[in-house]
């Protein structure tokens, strides 16, 4: 990778070098960088580290945890860099750490940039700097790191700079008219900012101005009811004000009673009790693909299968991507997508459905339904309740557009169904660990089966990933291919782990990979992340397919046949078949042979499983059976 490094903080914490991103990581080592670009330069103390990574009891080890952390970082971004070396870019302070970055290099300088220069002007230049300063920011600071406890104080306090220059932002442009501009950052802020009275005054105010009167007494009612909920307090002064003002026809759109108002906005604006769609045309088309993955490789045959379809007569309306756990499929899917946004000039939507994941709670179609309006431009008011009215308002905007819809982790067709476009030209690419059939699949779904790479696919990923290391090494890149079986999940935390250790050689890789005997432990602590890709999909089993699935590695080959299987289980046939089926839909390989193939690595999650949950005896029982079955089918 070539180029000058830049960060982002002001939503996910992202890095890149040139075009290419960098993969930053472990939750730990993104943690460690969202701070110290939130310090944007500033030095952070490795206290400070500790207490970001363990809120309480750290290990004894901690600190050199960090150091260890920090160094893996310094080789992400200049991956020359000889283990122990001090590093140009995050370097030591004392017992601290700072970023050395220049105010184009992260998306927080830029935005502190531009709001100082809006606050020294007036009018519309004005609000022209605001609203290129608050489109930089794409949720809140270090989002994909806020999960599961409070946010880190730093990032509450970036939070606080973007609604301060909302507000600052929503003054400038009640005064010039020109409230449209920046009216989808204060919605988004507001949205993000549920309880801040403030900010929702101002939003309130500008809905007023820009003549959405109705939408702006129904975010009133909204506010009112959270806070009384919430907080068991009513509203406050100025959003009585705004709220006043809404009532009030003779008083100016942008007026306040209370005489800490934002300031008047020209004209008068009536009530109009219409939903109102139009906001899409002046937010900009939506593009909210993920970025494409920078060592993307293989996968042409189901590439050209997807523009083969995509060139017929009946084009489909959705291409379904299905294939067992850490195949790729969603690397495949953003590949494709950004191959064809191009042919879509109305913008890309994108959504993780939460089908398989350690949440446990598939997202809804109705929320997903919501997103999806509101990227298209229609107000929270205007959005119906009802699931069904939704659906039809979605299809109603899609056939008027050309858009790409991308669906990440589908847990079943119900969930999707209703996300499908009807008539015009836009296309869905979803995903899937489940084996899309026929039965029950929607007109114009065509499903695209995604297999493990092939050996010449693994070697390229691999040589893409670790470049001359690779290529210095055929041998030992053959025999990691071997013992990852062409899943792209385990070929990635093998190229992670050797970068991220130095001293760690392909060589060595092999070794420990061909010293496990086919267990997962041979990829060092890197099993975890296969361990928990797999645990997913065996989570949803019924609890008869997770006890078979459990017992399939004691079966002396690596394929077997119903018969067989039933015989291990002690199920008839007939059960025994329809639990095959059940997890042949995402775990598990029927060729046309009719015999059943299970991925070595997930045969040895099973059989780990198998030791840690089911009692000897029933298992020796089951290898007994499975040799009566075949002495008697001999």
């Amino acid at each position: 990778m070539t180029g000058p490094l830049s960060f982002a903080v002001l939503g996910p914490v992202r890095a890149w070098r040139g075009r290419s991103e960098i993969d930053l990581g472990t939750r730990q080592q993104r943690l460690i960088l969202a701070l110290l670009l939130a310090r944007a330069g500033g030095a952070v103390s490795v206290a400070e580290l500790v207490d970001l990574l363990w809120a309480s009891d750290p290990p004894p080890s901690a600190v050199n945890v960090v150091h260890r952390h920090v160094g893996t970082l310094r080789r992400r971004f200049e991956p020359g860099l000889p283990t122990r070396a001090a590093g140009s870019v995050l370097i030591r302070d004392g017992a601290a750490y700072r970023l050395r970055i220049d105010g184009e290099s992260l998306d927080l300088l830029r935005f502190r940039r531009l709001v100082a220069r809006a606050g020294g002007g007036s009018g519309e230049p004005a609000v022209e700097l605001y609203r290129e300063a608050l489109a930089l920011w794409r949720d809140r600071c270090a989002s994909d790191l806020r999960a599961g406890g409070p946010a880190h104080p730093e990032f509450v306090a970036v939070d606080g700079e973007r609604c301060a220059a909302v507000r600052a932002a929503t003054d400038a442009a009640l005064r010039a008219g020109r409230v449209h501009a920046v009216l989808p950052a204060i919605r988004l802020a507001a949205e993000h900012e549920p309880l801040d009275e403030a900010l929702r005054a101002r939003l309130l105010l500008a809905l007023a101005a820009d003549g959405r009167r109705a939408e702006a007494l129904a975010a009133y009612a909204d506010v009112e009811r959270r806070l009384v909920d919430e907080l068991g307090i009513r509203p406050g002064a100025d959003l009585r004000a705004a709220r006043d003002s809404l009532l009030d026809h003779d008083a100016p759109a942008g007026g306040s009673r209370s005489g800490r108002g934002v300031g008047p906005a020209p004209g008068r604006a009536e009530v109009d009790l219409r939903p109102d769609l139009s906001q899409s045309t002046r937010a900009g088309p939506p593009a909210q693909l993920p970025a494409d993955h920078p060592y993307f490789a293989g996968r042409r045959g189901v590439v050209a299968a997807a523009a083969e379809l995509l060139a017929a007569d009946r084009k489909p309306t959705a291409l379904v991507i299905d294939g067992m756990p850490g195949v790729g499929k969603t690397t495949l899917a953003v590949h494709l997508a950004h191959l064809l946004a191009g042919r879509y000039p109305d913008g890309q939507l994108h959504a993780d459905l939460r089908g398989f994941g350690s949440g446990g709670t598939a997202m809804p179609p109705a929320e997903a339904l919501r997103g999806f309006l509101w990227s298209l431009g229609v107000a929270p008011a205007a959005i119906p309740a009802e699931p069904h009215a939704r659906a039809g308002l979605y299809r109603s905007l899609l056939a008027e557009r050309r858009m790409l819809i991308l669906l990440d982790n589908c847990r079943d067709w119900d969930q999707v169904r209703h996300l499908l476009p009807g008539a015009g030209g836009s296309l869905v690419i979803a995903t899937t660990r489940r084996r899309v059939t026929g039965v029950g699949r929607p007109a114009g779904a065509h499903p695209l089966h995604l297999d493990p790479l092939t050996d010449v696919e693994a070697r390229e990923l691999l040589t893409r990933w670790l470049g001359d290391a690779a290529a210095a090494e055929p041998a030992a890149v053959d025999g990691i291919v071997a013992r990852c079986g062409g899943l792209p999940l385990a070929l990635a935390l093998v190229a992670t782990r050797t970068l991220g250790r130095s001293g760690l050689t392909l060589p060595a890789v092999a070794g420990e990979l061909a010293g496990a005997d086919g267990r997962l432990a041979g990829f060092g602590d890197a099993h975890a992340d296969l361990e928990r890709a797999f645990s997913w999909s065996y989570q949803a089993l019924t609890p008869e397919a997770a006890r078979l699935f459990r017992l399939l590695p004691l079966h002396p080959t690596g394929e077997l046949s119903t018969e067989a299987a039933a015989a291990l289980g002690g199920l008839s046939p007939r059960v025994a078949r329809d639990l095959l089926a059940e997890l042949g839909a995402q775990l598990l390989v029927q060729p046309g042979d009719g015999r059943w193939r299970m991925h070595g690595l997930l045969r040895a999650y099973a059989a780990q499983l198998g030791e840690e949950h089911d009692d000897p005896a029933e298992r020796a029982a089951a290898v007994e059976r499975v040799h009566d079955q075949h002495r008697l089918s001999a």
